[in-house]
């Protein structure tokens, strides 16, 4: 198992504010956090460097959240099956499916607390509690 402070996630959303509160949260439970603005971003940055978790918006500029999961994984081992958990404020049951259907591992409606927020990373990142 991974230790939280070597865990690196990569939070994928447009809204500043957003990547801020999910960063501060993270990085109180000892992630590493690294942000892209948009899918087409996300991806650069996976190709260079792995992460533990990506944690990515669905409605996003240039390459929004369902098309990056897509995307990710059609990519090559180990990259492709890297853990998604999706955010968005779409509650749906048809969301929440073309979000499973990509290829995400949860999905959790904003806003989110950030003890559920830690508590998800943690468990999909295979760092104890």
């Amino acid at each position: 198992m991974a230790e939280a402070g070597r865990a690196r996630i990569l939070v994928v959303d447009d809204a500043g504010l957003v990547r801020l509160y999910y960063r501060q949260a993270l990085e109180a439970a000892g992630f590493a956090v690294d942000e892209a603005l948009n899918g087409v971003e996300a991806l650069e940055k996976l190709l260079r460097a792995p992460a533990a978790l990506v944690i990515v918006d669905v409605n996003m500029p240039l390459m929004d959240g369902i098309s990056f999961l897509r995307a990710l994984r059609r990519q090559p081992l180990p990259l492709a099956a890297l853990p998604a958990l999706v955010t968005s404020t779409e509650a749906g049951p048809a969301d929440i499916e073309a979000a499973r259907a990509a290829g995400a591992n949860l999905y959790l409606v904003k806003p989110l607390e950030p003890a559920a927020l830690v508590r998800h990373a943690r468990l999909l990142c295979g760092v104890p509690a």
